[in-house]
């Protein structure tokens, strides 16, 4: 696919998300749940319906437009991406937990995956799983030692994880077993774990019709993933999630326990992160400690940041934003990453409430029985202004990435 059909392609899902948006919207959750009545709620339930399977069929169809293999490729890794940022936006966005140890989880379901196809010799389909199953374990643990801490301390403590964790694997140089005269690390050090095989796409479809094999399932991870996190966004738990993020003392003193819920939020969010991780393995056949990497973690972080921290939809537009404009700048070389790092400034300095708050803010997306739709509507100068104003404000750049307590 040549630069020119890229961009009549990005203009396209442009004008797709543009005409879904203008008839349902996708405002801030925690701006409505609250407060809307039940028929607002069952309007904004079937917005996002509505969203969800124009999407779906979107992406379904995408490959009858004629992408090539490296486009699939990348959009397969947005799939990926995606279902993982969903995940974590449900602990950072709605939950309020500010941590950096995401791609860790990422990891263990990841490697878990990889090694069970390895040394026992198990199917890929089989080992998935298990890796989700010691996620959700790992996840369960970390979240245990770390929820008792607030704000940037919570932060540092995850992201120390996931840095101890990286330089355990690449340490690993001890020859664990020799399989077809080769010495394989227990964690494949740095070079990383290979030789397990794959979900066994080329046997069926051969070589040509792998790629679709590869592409549809990590669709199919993605709308599992976002089925999931919306519906713990609309369950009694996700008002829960959003009233300890928004006032922990008014939430304690209606009962409710800070430490338990947010446990119970970081361990969910675990299950879809070690899908994802075991599918990433599978798919790419090879899993080393790269991506413990903290520029990639910063470029996932970005993804829900640039989308809009705590929405419904803002981790998807985010990374479909970032990756696209990855795809884009690809042939820039050494500009790529100061591109990247342009954008990503640009919209953390303009748009504190990401793409779906601007978006929302020029449409004024709220529901019909919310008393903050008398507020009228703004106009885009006055809504960059706003937001920048805001910004800037003592303590907001704070609460932008965690809690200021």
């Amino acid at each position: 696919m040549e630069l020119y059909q890229i961009s009549i392609l990005i203009t396209a899902i442009g004008i797709l998300v543009a005409i879904v948006a203008y008839f349902w919207g996708t405002s801030r959750t925690e701006n409505f749940i609250s407060k809307a009545t039940s028929d607002s709620r069952n309007t904004l339930l079937w917005r996002d319906f509505w969203i969800g399977i124009i999407l779906v069929a979107f992406a379904i169809i995408f490959p009858a437009f004629g992408a090539g293999k490296y486009i699939l490729g990348q959009v397969i890794l947005f799939f990926i991406w995606a279902a993982v940022v969903t995940q974590w936006n449900l602990v950072f966005g709605f939950a309020g937990i500010f941590t950096l140890g995401h791609m860790a989880v990422f990891a263990v379901g990841g490697y878990i995956t990889a090694m069970t196809g390895l040394y026992l010799g198990w199917s890929l389909w089989a080992a998935l799983p298990v890796g989700a199953l010691a996620t959700v374990i790992f996840s369960f643990l970390m979240g245990a030692t770390i929820i008792r801490l607030r704000g940037p301390y919570i932060a540092v403590m995850t992201l120390a994880i996931a840095i101890a964790m990286q330089k355990l694997i690449v340490s690993d140089v001890e020859c664990f077993i020799t399989k077809d005269l080769i010495c394989y690390n227990f964690t494949g050090g740095a070079k990383g774990l290979f030789g397990y095989g794959g979900f066994g796409f080329k046997e069926w479809l051969g070589f040509k019709g792998r790629i679709y094999g590869e592409y549809y399932l990590a669709l199919l991870l993605l709308i599992l993933s976002t089925l999931f996190a919306l519906y713990v966004i609309y369950s009694p738990l996700g008002s829960t999630f959003r009233s300890i993020r928004d006032n922990e003392i008014c939430a304690s003193s209606r009962g409710v326990n800070r430490v338990k819920y947010q446990l119970i939020v970081f361990t969910l969010s675990g299950i879809f992160t070690g899908l994802a991780g075991g599918v990433f393995a599978g798919l790419q056949t090879t899993i080393g400690p790269n991506i413990l990497s903290l520029s990639l973690l910063l470029f996932l972080l970005s993804m829900i940041v640039v989308g809009g921290r705590g929405t419904n939809w803002g981790p998807l537009i985010g990374a479909a934003a970032l990756m696209l404009a990855d795809t884009v700048l690809r042939d820039l070389n050494e500009l790529r990453v100061a591109g990247l790092s342009l954008i990503i400034l640009l919209v953390m300095l303009f748009l504190p409430n990401g793409i779906v708050g601007l978006i929302g803010g020029i449409f004024n997306w709220r529901p019909k029985n919310n008393p903050a739709n008398n507020e009228g509507q703004q106009n885009l100068k006055q809504i960059l202004r706003s937001n920048r104003t805001q910004f800037f404000k003592k303590g907001n750049w704070i609460k932008s990435f965690g809690d200021e307590k």
